[in-house]
């Protein structure tokens, strides 16, 4: 079984994909979840895995979503008798079995990948600052070389990106400095990263929009085009340039998860209702167990919650409200 979890944790690291692993780090009995029981969630929801029955599954899932999102690991409690601690989110344990679990959960993200269009001075500056932090650094552009970019993952000598390998969480710099610069801009935006910069000076931004209209690209999609790339702090040489890009790189990356909001796809609102027992989100659009109150439907996370609102509806509907 544990070869298991890590086959399914070096896939997901390989495609290069966000997931979490929860781990029960204590329990107490009467529980069908042990201590190093564990399991990998998806940032879709999907769970390989084990770290208890119905009752923490949900609660589960929806905590590793939040936590694929926003970057941070928690440690959730789901008991019968809900006692807050700090540190602890808490969630009431709605099994008619009872006990408890505290379950840790780590968000597991992939390096943040910037691609390079152009072999330009910001270009090897912006290479080196990426890789200085961390960040995988990818490089396409005619005659690059591994000299100009030793410290690069992937150098290519062309702008032909159809080989490369492009998600929305790629952030893609075009620093070509004249050297085919419509065709670098035009094939970032027509990949599926939704991070694309260009270094350019206003003027020239503005004729490359115009440019692209003519290309057939959406009004949609050239608004996303940031240009000039980087945060306004004044930069002047090819360095602070560099540091400018990279700096609103961290930004975007780092407000919610930026470019990796579109991967977690967190619900949208009027489709999220609350749990009136336990508190948890439920998705209306899947939610299995409802139930009907003076007019107004109530979800339910699971059939213990939904089992426990039916018994005294008027209490827990007019606390819900």
């Amino acid at each position: 079984m544990f070869d298991q979890f890590l086959k399914k944790a070096e896939e997901l690291l390989a495609s290069e994909q966000s997931f979490a692993v929860a781990v029960v780090v204590r329990y107490q009995a009467p529980i069908s979840g042990k201590p190093g029981n564990k399991a990998i969630i998806s940032s879709h929801g999907e769970i390989w895995g084990w770290i208890g029955g119905g009752c923490a599954q949900p609660v589960v899932i929806e905590e590793a979503k939040k936590a694929i999102a926003d970057g941070k690991p928690r440690l959730i409690r789901i008991s019968p008798s809900s006692t807050p601690e700090e540190g602890i989110v808490d969630y009431t344990m709605t099994c008619h079995s009872g006990g408890t679990l505290d379950i840790y959960i780590e968000p597991v993200l992939p390096k943040p990948h910037i691609l390079i269009l152009g072999r330009s001075p910001v270009a090897v500056t912006l290479a080196k600052l990426a890789k200085a932090i961390d960040y995988a650094v990818s490089v396409a552009a005619p005659e690059a070389s591994r000299e100009s970019f030793p410290d690069a993952d992937l150098v290519q000598a062309e702008l032909d990106l159809s080989q490369l390998k492009i998600t929305p969480q790629t952030l893609i710099v075009v620093s070509t400095q004249g050297h085919q610069d419509e065709e670098a801009v035009e094939n970032a935006l027509r990949s599926s990263a939704s991070y694309v910069a260009f270094v350019a000076s206003r003027a020239k931004a503005a004729k490359m929009v115009e440019y692209l209209k003519g290309q057939g690209l959406s009004a949609q999609r050239l608004t996303q085009l940031r240009a000039p790339a980087g945060l306004d702090i004044h930069a002047s040489s090819p360095e602070e340039i560099a540091v400018s890009i990279l700096a609103e790189i961290i930004v975007v990356n780092r407000s919610a998860k930026g470019v990796q909001k579109s991967e977690t796809a967190l619900p949208s609102a009027g489709r999220d209702a609350k749990d009136p027992i336990c508190g948890m989100t439920v998705d209306v659009r899947k939610a299995k167990h409802t139930s009907e109150f003076n007019g107004t439907t109530f979800y339910f996370c699971c059939v213990g919650c939904k089992q426990k609102f039916d018994q005294q509806p008027d209490q827990y509907a007019l606390a819900a409200r």
